[in-house]
């Protein structure tokens, strides 16, 4: 069951990796609701094993690439971030104190933030591009203007998928010209 959660978490990335067009140093944010995979409520049944599952199909991918992780804790946590003490550097963003727990952060989140060398917690985010495992809503740890995706991997258990890229925004008026790359 593990490896089957951790294959289609993977094979999920990949599309989304793809549509995306990441460069290294892109933030990429998960927001996963382990419980919703096992086919119950939210927070009814939180497993640090399809955590486990989920992140191991996730993380490696990511980290091969150059392209922070940003697991985005439960309500019980006001939807913080974990992330890498380097990409927070990076982003000049300023740490919070709070250590996720299955129960008060999530279990995705605690498994990254037992994962990373130096993880951190942030308040706020603004990531390149998403995955919502469950419906757990990314979209407030997007930059401003998200482009949904189609996936044909979107579903890993009993959790549907959702996933999101972002663009700059388009600005002017009917004379504006924009630059194709950046759609």
């Amino acid at each position: 069951m593990f490896e089957e959660i951790t294959k289609k978490a993977n094979d999920a990335l990949l599309e989304i990796l793809e549509q995306a067009a990441l460069k290294p140093g892109s933030v990429f944010v998960v927001g996963c609701s382990s419980s919703t995979v096992s086919g119950n409520g939210y927070g009814k049944a939180s497993s640090m094993d399809i955590a486990q599952a989920l992140f191991d199909g996730i993380y490696p991918e990511l980290e091969s690439r150059g392209i922070y992780l940003a697991a985005q804790c439960c309500e019980h946590l006001n939807r913080a971030i974990i992330t890498s003490g380097k990409a927070a550097e990076k982003l000049r963003l300023d740490p919070v104190n709070v250590v996720p727990q299955p129960k008060a952060g999530g279990s995705f989140a605690t498994i990254t933030y037992k994962t990373l060398r130096v993880p951190v917690a942030l308040e706020h985010i603004k990531a390149d591009a998403g995955m919502d495992i469950g419906g757990v809503l990314i979209g407030m740890h997007l930059k401003e203007v998200a482009v949904p995706l189609n996936l044909k991997n979107n579903m890993i258990g009993q959790a549907h998928i959702t996933a999101a890229r972002t663009r700059p925004k388009f600005i002017g008026g009917e004379r504006a010209h924009y630059d194709d790359e950046l759609k």
